[in-house]
């Protein structure tokens, strides 16, 4: 049997695989993904300089109002859509997608999608 323990240990190390081979920068920062069960988290990192250039989840002041569950495929939008806004107020239009070692599905997708359709390219 599987254990909650075990997947995550396995996520752990698909990311660590997927870390050597992606690197933000000034240029192109890494968009970083990380997904608990109750909500969602996506920062923007320049790896070079070691500074999150800007951050944004489902626990925000600006979404609290607009999602009662983090968990889900919308609110994952939400985020995607106000991780886009606050990179292109800071000069960022093209970034690194990192997605934590987590399968390019559900929440992640819909995040990714978001951020594209807000103005993101990656």
């Amino acid at each position: 049997m599987i254990t909650k323990g075990d997947k995550n240990k396995a996520r752990l190390k698909r990311h660590l695989r997927v870390r050597k081979k992606i690197n933000g920068t000034v240029a192109r920062p890494r968009l970083s993904v990380y997904r608990s069960s109750k909500h969602i988290y996506a920062q923007l990192i320049d790896d070079v300089a070691g500074v999150t250039i800007a951050s944004a989840s489902t626990l925000d002041k600006e979404l609290a109002e607009k999602v009662n569950n983090g968990g889900n495929v919308e609110s994952a939008k939400l985020v995607g859509e106000l991780i886009a806004k606050r990179a292109k107020d800071k000069g960022h239009e093209s970034v690194v997608f990192d997605r934590g070692g987590y399968l390019y599905h559900g929440r992640i997708q819909a995040l990714a999608d978001a951020a594209r359709e807000a103005g993101l390219q990656f």
